[in-house]
């Protein structure tokens, strides 16, 4: 279990401008505790001892009664980078209106496109941000601040900006990579003695973030799942139909997963953690054969990380330092349809590829309210000085996670778990695609 415990800037020694409650029964919202506290691991077992190590245990998010920055002396900074995701403007909106609202902080800047908006050579502008610019913005999709990839490796001289800016707050809002990035901006800059607060919101929508769930998921999941709705009428109205859908998922499959048993259409699910055979007699090819004999239609979904040990491997990398995937929907595109036409038997295959119409969506009620409770949260704990630590769900409470546990590996879809096999069941493909 990873060291849980959250770095602070210093004592809190400024009473918080909200006027929450202290007491209990007075039917008013309280402030949370600094010692309040959740386990990550709820599963036990009869007669097993409980030991809880503190490190273990993870603090619970929300607002302090003291805090450490005094509002009129904040100047809060906000970068989205990576690739688009549902839900960042919805996150914007969320931190502006509460750093201005609750706290009464009035300067608010964005940082344009990314980490590289922090690099003096781009020569981008920074925005000035309140309420009456972002109350809309939630209403589109993307980033109203632009993004990129890349630029987070130049540590100092991001710092250099950061205190040519007079920050004191940066929210960074992005997935592995970006959260990297700002544990090592937020080690400069206590190497600097600085007293800066970093704070990360996740934002992947692959899902893939360890020990938590994060914003655009949902949404990615209601829009997937129209295009493997829309996969399967063209593959049920053709002869020997077959409709393969192309989603994200680099290193792990929970989009796919979550759309097949959100669809219950799909015969097929490829995902990074499960390989699969393309011959042989338990082969994905000739299991297509198998359905499409017995029902006359086949829907294969696929994560774009899937099968990558059966295309020519690639070493170059993105500018995020992630190894460039091939393309595992075309591959599989043109060899069903190799196949079949070696065995002379007509087929028909639609290819339906939605990624960057699922990235640019706007964020659908449930992914919009928890970028909402994500962004107040980041400003709680920012005004309470506390630094290298991202935002997260953990057992149905908002909790404080330090960066390093969070970065420290990707979250994956366990082969032995219960979804994987829950995935299995409603698409009742073979337990494996293995010969062997």
């Amino acid at each position: 279990m990873p060291d849980f415990t959250i770095e602070t800037l210093g004592k809190c020694s400024i009473a918080s401008p909200l006027g929450l409650s202290t007491a209990a029964g007075d039917r008013i919202p309280n402030f949370v505790a600094q010692d309040r506290l959740i386990r990550y691991r709820i599963d036990a077992k009869p007669g097993e001892r409980d030991t809880a190590d503190p490190k273990g245990l993870l603090e619970v998010a929300g607002p302090r009664e003291k805090i450490y920055f005094s509002p009129s002396h904040v100047h809060a900074g906000i970068v989205t980078c990576g690739g688009l995701c549902p839900g960042l403007n919805d996150v914007i909106r969320a931190i502006v209106r509460s750093l201005w609202y609750l706290y009464g902080v009035r300067r608010i800047t964005g940082i344009r496109y990314g980490y590289k908006g922090l690099l003096p050579d781009y020569g981008f502008d920074v925005v000035h941000l309140n309420p009456d610019i972002v109350d809309d913005i939630h209403k589109i999709g993307g980033t109203m601040l632009g993004t990129s990839r890349g630029g987070g490796e130049r540590t100092s001289d991001i710092v250099d900006t950061i205190e040519q800016l007079n920050l004191n707050i940066l929210f960074t809002i992005g997935g592995d990579g970006t959260q990297k990035g700002a544990l090592a901006i937020a080690r400069e800059i206590e190497r600097r003695s600085l007293k800066i607060a970093v704070v990360g919101i996740p934002k992947t929508v692959d899902n893939d973030i360890e020990f938590v769930e994060t914003f655009g998921f949902d949404t990615a999941v209601v829009k997937a799942s129209e295009a493997v709705a829309a996969a399967h009428m063209e593959a049920h109205s053709q002869i020997n139909g077959i409709g393969l859908v192309r989603l994200m998922g680099r290193d792990s499959g929970f989009i796919a997963v979550h759309t097949v048993l959100a669809v219950h259409e799909a015969n097929f699910v490829l995902i990074p953690e499960v390989p699969f055979d393309l011959e042989g007699p338990s082969g994905l090819l000739a299991q297509i054969e198998k359905r499409l004999g017995r029902r006359g239609h086949a829907v294969i979904v696929v994560a774009e990380g899937a099968g990558q040990e059966l295309l020519a491997a690639e070493s170059a990398t993105d500018a995020s330092g992630n190894k460039r995937l091939g393309d595992i929907g075309l591959f599989l595109k043109d060899r069903i349809q190799a196949y079949f036409a070696a065995r002379k038997t007509e087929v028909n295959l639609k290819y339906i590829d939605p990624s960057y119409m699922i990235r640019s969506a706007t964020a659908e009620p449930i992914d919009s309210m928890y970028c909402e409770r994500l962004g107040n949260n980041a400003v709680h704990a920012a005004m309470a000085g506390k630094t290298k630590l991202i935002i997260g769900l953990v057992n149905n409470e908002f909790v404080h996670i330090p960066i390093e546990a969070a970065t420290s590996r990707r979250k994956l879809v366990d082969p032995e778990g219960s979804l994987w096999r829950d995935a299995i069941e409603a698409t009742q493909q073979p337990l494996s695609l293995r010969n062997a």
